[in-house]
C-alpha cells in the first residue's frame, strides 16, 4: 500500500481541486450525483461519512492526486463548515482512505482498468466500482462487463460477481438496473439493502407518499358515502 506522507502543512486551499479535465459524457456526472442524493436520504441521521463527485483525492504529497468520478469515505465528518471540502487530503482526514471509488468509463480512454485500478489498489481502497456504458461493443470494450466491482483481498483487487453486490464493511449493496431518471430510461447505479432490495429515489418516495394520501382520501370518501347511505351523517361522528 502507498505510505501516506507525513507532510501536514499544505492545505486544500493551496491545491487544485480537480484535474481540470472536462467530463466527456453525461453519465460521469449523473450517476455519482444520483448515488449521492440517495445517500443523503439513506444516511440522513448520520454524520460520519462523505461522498464526493469529481473531487481530487490527495495522497503521499501535494504532488500526487487522483480524481474519481465519485468516492465514499467513512469515519470522517460529512460537514466541515460553510465552504465544505475543496478537495480530500488524506493526511488531513486522519489518514482515512476512501472505502469506495467509482469510475464511469470515458469515451476517451482514461485508464480505468489499468493505472487508476493500480492507484486505488495501492492506496488500499476496499471497493473499486467501474461502470462502462460501452461494454460489449467492439474494440477495447468487447470483453468488459457493464458493471465491474473489485474488492481488495490481500492487497490485490479481485473481481466480484453478482448484481447487486453486498458490501458489509459499508452496510450497503451497489448494483445496476433499468430506471427512468432525468427522463432517461436506461441502466443506473443504485444502493441496495442486505436482502438485495433497491433503495427508493426521492421521486419514488414522494410518489408513494402521494399515492398513500390519495388512497386514504378515497377510503374516507367511500366510508362517508356508506354512512350517509344508512342514514348517518359522517360529519357528526367525533
Amino acid at each position: 500500500m502507498v505510505k501516506i506522507s507525513e507532510h501536514r502543512l499544505i492545505t486544500a486551499e493551496e491545491l487544485p481541486h480537480s484535474d481540470d479535465t472536462p467530463v466527456d459524457n453525461e453519465l460521469q456526472n449523473l450517476i455519482p450525483n444520483l448515488l449521492l442524493s440517495m445517500l443523503l436520504d439513506i444516511w440522513r441521521d448520520r454524520d460520519d461519512w462523505f461522498f464526493a463527485v469529481d473531487m481530487a483525492v490527495y495522497y503521499e504529497s501535494e504532488q500526487l492526486a487522483i480524481v474519481p468520478n465519485g468516492f465514499l469515505a467513512l469515519g470522517v465528518s460529512r460537514n466541515t463548515g460553510d465552504r465544505g471540502r475543496l478537495s480530500y487530503l488524506i493526511w488531513q482526514e486522519n489518514d482515512v482512505v476512501p472505502i469506495l471509488t467509482l469510475e464511469i468509463v470515458s469515451h476517451k480512454y482514461n485508464s480505468e482498468y489499468q493505472d487508476k485500478l493500480q492507484t486505488y489498489q495501492q492506496l488500499g481502497v476496499l471497493y473499486y466500482v467501474v461502470y462502462n456504458s460501452f461494454a460489449g461493443s467492439r474494440g477495447r470494450h468487447k470483453n468488459r462487463q457493464e458493471l465491474e466491482i473489485y474488492k481488495l483481498v490481500n492487497q490485490q483487487y479481485e473481481l466480484v460477481s453478482g448484481n447487486p453486490i453486498w458490501m458489509p464493511e459499508i452496510g450497503l449493496g451497489i448494483g445496476s438496473e433499468s430506471y427512468n431518471y432525468a427522463n432517461w430510461e436506461r441502466n443506473w447505479l443504485f444502493w441496495y439493502d442486505r436482502e438485495g432490495n433497491r433503495y427508493l429515489t426521492e421521486r419514488e418516495k414522494n410518489e408513494r407518499e402521494r399515492l398513500g394520501r390519495e388512497q386514504e382520501r378515497q377510503a374516507k370518501e367511500k366510508l362517508a358515502a356508506y354512512l350517509r347511505g344508512i342514514g348517518i351523517n359522517p360529519d357528526e361522528i367525533a
